[in-house]
C-alpha cells in the first residue's frame, strides 16, 4: 500500500523528501517501476473510459 500511495504521489509531483527518502531506504526498485507501469496503463484506461461516455452521452 506505501509503495502505491508513492507512485501516485510521485506522478503528481507531490511526494515529500521524507517519504521520497523512506520509500529509497527501504523499497525495491523493481516494486515502484512495476507500480508506475501498473498506475499508467490503469490511468491511461480510465481516460479512454472518461472519452468514451462523453461521446457516447453527447451523441458524437
Amino acid at each position: 500500500m506505501i509503495i502505491m500511495g508513492s507512485v501516485i504521489a510521485a506522478s503528481f509531483g507531490v511526494q515529500t523528501q521524507a517519504n521520497r527518502e523512506r520509500d529509497f531506504a527501504q523499497g525495491s526498485f523493481h516494486h515502484f517501476v512495476i507500480g508506475g507501469i501498473v498506475f499508467s496503463i490503469l490511468f491511461v484506461l480510465l481516460l479512454v473510459g472518461i472519452v468514451e461516455i462523453v461521446l457516447y452521452v453527447s451523441d458524437v
